[in-house]
């Protein structure tokens, strides 16, 4: 059988399953139980395990017995998905009313009436809970993996039965494979043992959110970072005692749609960004929106 055979032969819902199980594994390096791809899915165990029969039987997945037993894709099921068996997570972010969606992934996007842009509808396959999905919300998916696009639309219908959502798309943009480094923001810097007052006075002389604070363990302060401590009474401590040292970092040279990536998978409120080692950046959802706005 080769492998076009193969995907003919896969069911949506089988492909879901891989899907999940491939990327699950990827992330946890380890193998998967039927009810964590279940839950993800959305879907009975029962059909979970059904399922997994058909696909052994067709050597796309194996058992891996023991307490730490479950399943692992095999090389054939890569090969069936066309996707590389060393690359990353294949995950394209959907938001739903402006939140990102935890452990959702749109895994196919079809465009009927695309000669007609003003009238453009779409269908999106989804790896998640279809049902946190309703008519009238305002959908983005993106960037996809091989063309960058991303897509701002509205749901107007909904097919539990297939994961699929039916909506009208408002909005396309092929994101511009340009560095983040075009777009990202000189970054403010703060002195460690900046009061709260004086710190937020350079915020907002500058016209900022978020500084960095040059201590010897580098750290971000923000704007709500120092409301939060004023409104808890900590209005003696310094940038320092306040400031996360948690923050998301990118490199300069990266492509945007990788920011786009990172900030849709972790929800962050900005990445830092690096240049050779030196952080000197800042950029948010805020600049990316801009670079993807028609002017």
């Amino acid at each position: 059988m080769n492998n076009v055979d193969r995907i003919m032969d896969l069911t949506p819902v089988q492909r879901d399953i891989l899907t999940a199980l491939i990327n699950i594994h990827r992330v946890e390096g380890r193998a998967v139980k039927g009810e964590e791809i279940a839950e993800l899915i959305d879907r009975n165990p029962g059909t979970i395990r059904n399922q997994m029969q058909s696909l052994k039987a067709l050597n796309l997945v194996e058992g891996v017995p023991g307490p730490k037993g479950g399943y692992r894709a095999t090389g054939a099921a890569f090969e069936a998905l066309n996707i590389e068996a060393t690359g990353d997570v294949v995950t394209v972010p959907v938001i739903r009313n402006g939140v990102v969606v935890e452990g959702t992934t749109a895994s196919e996007i079809v465009f009927n009436k695309v000669m007609h842009s003003q009238q453009c509808d779409g269908v999106v396959r989804i790896i998640g809970n279809i049902r946190e999905f309703n008519v009238g919300d305002c959908i983005e998916v993106g960037p996809t993996p091989v063309n960058k696009l991303y897509i701002r639309g509205k749901v107007t219908g909904r097919d539990d039965t297939m994961s699929r959502l039916i909506f009208h798309i408002e909005e396309m943009i092929s994101v511009p494979k340009v560095a983040v480094k075009g777009i990202a923001r000189r970054a403010v810097h703060i002195p460690p043992g900046a009061s709260l007052q004086e710190a937020s006075r350079i915020l907002v002389h500058n016209g900022v959110f978020e500084a960095l604070v040059d201590d010897s363990s580098p750290g971000l302060v923000t704007l709500a970072d120092i409301t939060r401590a004023v409104a808890d009474g900590r209005t003696n401590q310094e940038a320092r005692e306040i400031m996360n040292r948690g923050f998301l970092t990118i490199d300069s040279e990266e492509p945007i749609y990788e920011a786009i990536k990172m900030l849709g998978r972790t929800g962050a409120s900005q990445l830092v960004v690096t240049e050779q080692g030196a952080m000197w950046g800042i950029v948010s959802p805020g600049d990316l929106v801009k670079t993807l706005t028609p002017a």
